[in-house]
């Protein structure tokens, strides 16, 4: 069957199907001007139906219930942890991004074992909680902790476990093949809602007991065996269990395309197919680059890199890594971040004045769009030079400043309205502009509408400081 021919089996959310199923009173309860705006942002995920008070009431249960069942993600979303650390996996409603767009980032667990030293222990899972980045104006974090039983010792990983538990409030992964062992875990955090990993085709009836009995979710572990993985997620279905997280085995070398693959297949079969036998997160095992290799230590952590990369840009809910160097992490939570951006959405920060440094009414005044990308560039230039200035932040909906011009994102009338909104004209005395060099056929027409002076600045921020230091102050014509 091909592509086409599976998508033409599947009908696409419309706004009128969400509509059909409303009240249709135009009470703007909810705080839309009526139903079918409603309706438009509920299909767009920008809003839940619960926004809608009618909809909730009894008379409306059966609409409720066809709404919440229309609604439903392809991929099931699954709550790990509690409070304000709890993750959400899963919850993918398309195959491809471009399609929508991807919900509930994959959470990164950082693996500790029941053997380790008890301050290397503690040191890792409280490195786990206190990573953190600044990438564009947000902050990448790493997300989870998992303790892996290799002593194969329920009483040395209970120990474990309330170890780890003391010292972060994380969202936990238990691993361990031991029905014994894997409750030990349970009952040191029973009120933490941890995930189980794993049932396999041997132990399976045990876990699922354990899953039912601690209300966790369940993986289910079936390495490069789908027909396997299928069944066991039926059998955990009618033994009760509802919350599962699928493990199709993760092989970080000649059977890595094998991997990808079965990762791949998994995700086409819920979202393309609708099979909800599939239709579950799936989960990454990167950490297997380590297991079983004689290799220095950088080479296995830059094997675990690129394969957590692939595996999270091949459906990939949650990943579990060994390592902790930056220089593994960073890439791997930027590429997540980048992956789970809105791509109707540009990344933007607020436009606006922003002052650098202690400026006086002689100060440069230069300008950018709010790209967030293209202004903490110019800010991070402009910070690195310790220069005193002022910055325009023009808002051009995200846009880049060769994008933005060639798109009339950013115009003169935009930045002769800035200028005025800013009310930079009060706080100096100067009426000098320099705008980016990639906005220079701007200038005329930016000097007749705001009567600004414009200085052409150079293509790239890391020139500004010796643009200024060569054209500022700029000579009086």
């Amino acid at each position: 069957m091909t592509e086409r021919e599976i998508k033409k089996g599947i009908k696409e959310l419309s706004p009128i199907d969400v509509y059909m199923l409303l009240p249709r009173t135009n009470c703007k309860e909810c705080g839309e001007a009526n139903c079918m705006a409603f309706a438009a942002k509920v299909v767009n995920r920008e809003i839940s139906v619960e926004q809608c008070p009618p909809i909730l009431e009894k008379e409306h249960e059966e609409a409720y219930g066809k709404l919440r069942e229309m609604l439903a993600p392809a991929v099931k979303e699954i709550i790990i942890g509690t409070g304000n650390h709890a993750a959400k996996v899963g919850g993918k409603l398309v195959m491809y991004r471009h399609e929508f767009t991807y919900h509930n980032p994959t959470p990164i667990a950082i693996e500790v074992t029941d053997e380790m030293p008890e301050d290397e222990l503690l040191d890792k899972a409280r490195k786990a909680e206190g990573f953190s980045y600044n990438y564009i104006g947000r902050e990448v974090n790493l997300d989870m902790v998992a303790i892996r039983s290799t002593s194969n010792d329920p009483t040395t990983f209970k120990s474990a476990v309330e170890k780890v538990a003391k010292a972060t409030e994380l969202p936990l992964i238990l691993c361990s093949f031991s029905p014994n062992v894997m409750e030990a875990g349970l009952v040191a955090i029973k009120d933490r809602n941890p995930l189980i990993y794993a049932a396999t085709k041997n132990n399976w009836r045990d876990m699922a007991e354990l899953a039912l009995m601690y209300n966790c979710p369940l993986t289910v572990f079936a390495p490069n065996n789908l027909k396997l993985l299928k069944s066991l997620a039926k059998t955990m279905i009618e033994y009760g269990v509802e919350d599962l997280v699928l493990d199709p085995g993760t092989f970080a070398d000649e059977g890595l395309s094998d991997t990808i693959n079965n990762f791949t297949m998994v995700r086409r079969n819920a979202c393309r197919k609708g099979d909800k036998l599939l239709s579950f997160p799936i989960i990454g095992t990167p950490i297997t680059a380590w297991i079983g290799e004689e290799a220095p230590k950088d080479m296995l952590a830059w094997k675990e890199a690129y394969v957590a990369s692939m595996l999270m840009s091949r459906y990939a809910d949650i990943l579990i890594m060994h390592s902790l160097d930056g220089w593994v992490q960073l890439p791997t939570v930027i590429w997540r971040f980048n992956i789970y951006t809105d791509p109707r959405k540009p990344v933007a920060v607020e436009s606006g004045l922003r002052i650098f440094g202690e400026p006086d009414e002689n100060s440069p005044l230069l300008l950018t769009t709010n790209y967030a990308l293209t202004y903490f560039t110019v800010e991070s230039d402009i910070k690195s030079a310790k220069l005193n200035c002022y910055l325009l932040v023009v808002d051009t909906e995200g846009i880049s400043v060769e994008s933005a011009v060639a798109g009339r994102y950013l115009t003169a009338e935009k930045t002769a309205d800035a200028i005025k909104e800013s009310e930079i004209e009060q706080k100096v005395k100067h009426r000098h502009l320099i705008i980016p060099g990639m906005a220079a056929r701007l200038s005329g027409e930016i000097e007749d509408l705001s009567g600004w002076r414009v200085l052409v600045g150079p293509r790239d921020s890391s020139g500004i400081p010796k643009f200024l230091s060569e054209k500022w102050p700029p000579k009086e014509e």
